[in-house]
């Protein structure tokens, strides 16, 4: 995910497109603060899946400035940061379908023989094993409920 974000800042600066360049230098400076916290702990270099988590939580301040903004009427700034908010989700892999969502879930109730709720939290990390950065958590979790309810 690294070289993806490089290759699109260079591509951004080649264009001339100023928003672009701007996004992609603010994902870049908070990932090297990423890799400077994880040296920190110990922890080498993060994972695309704590990238992905990075750019998820830059994408919800985002939504809330705009969702602010918006409030208090001023729609330019709130247009902005719904496209600063875009062009961060363009940087995330393609997210699994919501059919193949459930099929991964029943699969893995399934696979690891889970029979009610208690067992969300086993369901939900060998989830998160098999299919890393691609699936969408909140979704998946509430599908998880539904079927060990």
């Amino acid at each position: 995910m690294r070289d993806q974000i490089a290759d699109a800042l260079q591509a951004a600066m080649a264009s001339g497109d100023k928003r672009r360049i701007a996004t992609l230098r603010l994902v870049a400076a908070g990932l090297k603060d990423k890799e400077a916290a994880f040296r920190e702990a110990g922890k080498g270099r993060p994972e695309d899946a704590d990238i992905v988590g990075f750019l998820h939580c830059m994408i919800r301040h985002r939504e809330s400035a705009e969702t602010t903004h918006r409030d208090a009427g001023r729609i330019e700034e709130a247009a902005a940061e719904h496209a600063t908010a875009e062009m961060i989700r363009s940087l995330l892999p393609a997210p699994v379908p919501s059919g193949e969502i459930e099929a991964a879930c029943r699969q893995i109730v399934s696979d690891t023989g889970s029979k009610g709720l208690r067992d969300v939290g086993r369901c939900m990390n060998a989830l998160k094993e098999r299919y890393h950065d691609k699936l969408n958590l909140i979704e998946a979790g509430s599908v998880m409920r539904g079927l060990l309810s």
